[in-house]
């Protein structure tokens, strides 16, 4: 079964995806961390998600771009450099209205670029609406 993985260290943004995703049925398994190297560690299978060897990779990653200890953009980068992870699916996420950000995701290989409304309504149907479309309409590419 495919899943999701959302970046993200705000609690409040965190709680508030999860209970859209919810929402809308999804059955899928959906995995949370909170800082850009958590992310890495459990993309790559290393430190404290060790266990996950061999597991699929995620669908679809949600990437926060402000992020502690590796931002999402440097975690972005390495995704796309890895063959093992190059192909995944990652929309990144910012409460950002800066241009710059989204140039430089697109140009570091984002799938998408989603800001996040100030509106929690908004908000929670975007993310609802990109969980449905990454897991259940997309078809990524085999092998």
């Amino acid at each position: 079964m495919k899943s999701l993985l959302i970046v993200e260290d705000n609690s409040q943004d965190e709680k508030l995806m999860l209970r859209a995703l919810g929402k809308v049925n999804l059955a899928n398994r959906i995995d949370v961390v909170r800082d850009g190297q958590q992310a890495l560690d459990y993309l790559f299978a290393e430190g404290e998600y060790a266990g996950r060897k061999g597991e699929e990779p995620p669908a679809i990653v949600l990437l926060d771009i402000g992020l502690p200890k590796l931002s999402g953009l440097e975690v972005l980068a390495r995704i796309r450099s890895n063959p093992a992870t190059c192909r995944i699916p990652v929309a990144m996420l910012t409460s950002s209205d800066e241009d710059c950000d989204r140039l430089k995701s697109y140009e570091s290989g984002a799938n998408s670029f989603v800001r996040k409304p100030i509106d929690f309504t908004r908000f929670a149907e975007t993310v609802a609406n990109m969980g449905v479309y990454w897991l259940m309409t997309n078809e990524p590419p085999k092998g």
